[in-house]
Parts: C-alpha cells; sequence; structure tokens
C-alpha cells in the first residue's frame, strides 16, 4: 500500500479548513500498532481577520494494522463533509487497502504522471469510474491545452497527428482526449520534456489558454473544489480498454 492522504492535503490548510488524516503503512513492522500525530495549524485568510483552522492526523499503520486503513479512518472523517482520497504514487487495483477507502471516500485524486505504466494502469482505473468520482491531476495540467487545440477548430477536424512536447503521460492524455473527440485513432509524435511546451495538430500550433503554470498543490486545491464528475476524462480512460480489445 502505498502512502494516502484522507481529507484534505496538508500544505493547503490556508485555504481549505479541513482535516487532513495522511496514512503511512508499515507492514514490515513487527509491532501491531498504531503510531499518531495531531497537528492544529491556523492562518489568517487573505490578511483578513478571518481565522481558517484545519487539522492534519498522521497515523503510521504498524503490522498488521496497515491493511485494514479503512477501520482507522472512518472514526475520524467529520460527518457531512465530502471525503477525498488522495493517493500517491500508483494505486495497487484490487488490493483490499484501496478498495477499504475507496468505499468510503466520495473522490479519489491521483496523479498518473506518477505511474510507469498510467497506459495499461487506465485499463484498471476505468474500473473504478462507477464506483467513485476521479480526478487526475496529471489531466489537470493538460486543461490549457486542450482548450488551445479545441480553438483551432474546424481547422483540425481532420487532423491525423498530435505532437507534444512534454511528459509522456500528459503527452498520452492530449493524444487520447483527441482522438476521443475526433472518432478516430491519432498518432502521437512525441518528445521528451519536463512540461508541456509545445503541441501541435498537423502541423497548427496551439496556444494554451492560460499560460501560468500552476502548482501540483494549486492544481489539487481546484479539484478539491470540483464536485462533479468530468465526462471527458471519464471517456478518455475508458477508451484504453476499448483501444486494448
Amino acid at each position: 500500500m502505498g502512502a494516502a492522504e484522507v481529507g484534505r492535503r496538508a500544505g493547503l490548510a490556508e485555504r481549505h479548513p479541513s482535516r487532513t488524516i495522511l496514512l503511512f503503512p508499515q507492514p514490515d513492522d513487527p509491532r501491531d500498532a498504531l503510531d499518531a500525530e495531531v497537528d492544529l495549524r491556523c492562518f489568517l485568510r487573505g490578511g483578513e481577520e478571518q481565522q481558517v483552522c484545519s487539522e492534519v492526523i498522521s497515523i503510521r499503520l504498524c503490522g498488521r494494522r496497515s491493511s485494514a486503513p479503512a477501520t482507522v479512518v472512518e472514526p475520524l472523517l467529520v460527518a457531512d463533509l465530502p471525503v477525498f482520497l488522495r493517493w500517491r504514487g500508483r494505486c495497487p487495483f484490487g488490493a483490499p487497502e484501496l478498495e477499504e477507502l475507496v468505499d468510503i471516500a466520495d473522490r479519489l485524486v491521483v496523479d498518473t504522471s506518477e505511474w510507469p505504466d498510467a497506459d495499461v494502469a487506465y485499463e484498471r482505473l476505468a474500473e473504478l469510474l462507477d464506483r467513485i468520482v476521479v480526478s487526475d491531476i496529471a489531466w489537470a495540467r493538460t486543461e490549457p491545452w486542450r482548450r488551445g487545440v479545441a480553438a483551432l477548430w474546424p481547422d483540425v477536424a481532420n487532423a491525423s497527428s498530435v505532437r507534444v512536447a512534454g511528459p509522456p503521460v500528459e503527452a498520452l492524455l492530449l493524444a487520447r482526449w483527441l482522438s476521443v473527440r475526433l472518432g478516430r485513432e491519432v498518432e502521437l509524435v512525441h518528445e521528451p520534456a519536463g512540461e508541456i511546451e509545445l503541441v501541435e495538430v498537423d502541423g497548427r500550433q496551439a496556444e494554451p489558454v492560460r499560460f501560468e503554470r500552476e502548482s501540483s498543490s494549486d492544481l489539487l486545491s481546484e479539484q478539491l473544489e470540483i464536485f462533479t464528475r468530468d465526462r471527458a476524462y471519464e471517456e478518455v480512460v475508458r477508451s484504453f480498454s476499448s483501444a486494448a480489445t
């Protein structure tokens, strides 16, 4: 089980009053125990006199305790508030730890750029879409570029290829999104880069609608304020299963 965060993530507390539960599984620990720390953090919002306070609960799940995280988390949840599960790294699909936490959360937040086999793992992620709303920080990073490509319409209606200079997962998402929108496969020409620097559709360069680069914390904060499904993203994720059959 990878480290999981339930609630709202530490580092965003100044914007979101919340209770964040950080889980650190240690299955090899010989003890069957829980080690916990509680940190109360208060901030003045926007220079105003309004104080925002958040709790951060850090729990080390030792030994057998690491196999049943939901039994630890559920009593700590705040009633009537949405529950966000931020899973760091690749989700262990089918593992009881993930299954338990998905059952008590309203939204699963991932960053598929952390997944070494995202093109394969999207097929497993698609299986969760009927059970929980999913947000993907990697997908959020592509939004300005998707808007830029959409602005090229109708000149790209017959596009056959998209060239992306950027991280491999984000390039893959952009190419798959365009394929889904056009209803046919679009060839991806990928050039490695640390962040998306260029998107061209059949030689036509797209301009990002919002060029300022947001941090991962900013992107996560935006996801925590969305309570609806992203149907476009779900279509893209499900398309990986269709392509494999």
